[in-house]
């Protein structure tokens, strides 16, 4: 149907990443996307890891990502909600983001009912129950005291910290893992033991850098967004049924 709204799902774009040679031509490629969907999204999910790293000073914000921030408050300002969901690179989100684009913020879970279907939503860091290092540092990134005293810390070595920490994480390796096997992963298994207690239609995460769209039962489908590093790929759910799709920019 001509006209018809859509929802849109995105994650791992990783702007700004330090592993990566190609920040500038990849955060222009998402700006024209967020440009091409304005018309018909009516509402969109960022699900986590928009920013490879983001912390929000009192009076400091990281330099940079002018042309996407200015693209979210647009919607925002056309009344369009805008989903930001902290990932494990962009955990450090406060006020700034929320009150100056007007995103609505999600620190965990989020369960939405959407022209009658139920999706799970979440970046994904933290579901996997055999990841007890990541735990213990999510703990540290959350610490209220630990915060305040990096927020003590000069913004440029702040950040030049974050950035050796980013080369040294997963996204740095990206093409050295082992080949994926969603049934196994840790993620799909959390999906599983959910659906024994509650019914769902959607399972949607991020964090992975993966592209699946699977049948968990006859109602069910779990769906890793990918990443907009090799894949460049999103979500849309039409109000009947949810597609994966790579940008046509790329394609």
């Amino acid at each position: 149907m001509p006209g018809k709204k859509k929802i849109y799902f995105v994650s791992d774009v990783h702007l700004g990443a330090p592993a990566l040679k190609n920040n500038r031509e990849r955060e222009m490629i998402f700006v024209r996307w967020l440009d091409e969907i304005k018309e018909d999204v009516s509402e969109l999910y960022l699900l986590g890891d928009i920013f490879d790293f983001w912390y929000e000073y009192s009076k400091v914000v990281p330099r940079g990502f002018t042309r996407v921030l200015g693209r979210i408050a647009d919607l925002t300002d056309r009344g369009i909600p805008v989903h930001f969901f902290t990932g494990n690179h962009d955990v450090w989100v406060f006020d700034y983001l929320p009150e100056e684009t007007g995103v609505i913020l999600h620190r965990n879970e989020f369960i939405a009912q959407i022209n009658g279907k139920k999706f799970y939503l979440a970046h994904g860091d933290g579901l996997d129950a055999t990841d007890r290092g990541y735990y213990i540092l999510k703990k540290i990134f959350t610490n209220k005291t630990l915060q305040w005293l990096f927020s003590r810390i000069h913004p440029n070595f702040a950040l030049l910290l974050a950035h050796k920490w980013s080369k040294s994480s997963r996204l740095a390796k990206m093409g050295l893992e082992e080949e994926f096997k969603v049934k196994n992963d840790e993620m799909y298994k959390f999906a599983e033991r959910f659906l024994q207690k509650e019914s769902t239609d959607y399972f949607i995460f991020g964090h992975r850098h993966q592209l699946v769209n699977v049948k968990m039962d006859s109602n069910t489908r779990f769906i890793l967004l990918g990443d907009w590093i090799n894949n460049y790929s999103y979500g849309v759910f039409d109000g009947e049924t949810f597609e994966l799709k790579k940008y046509k920019e790329l394609a």
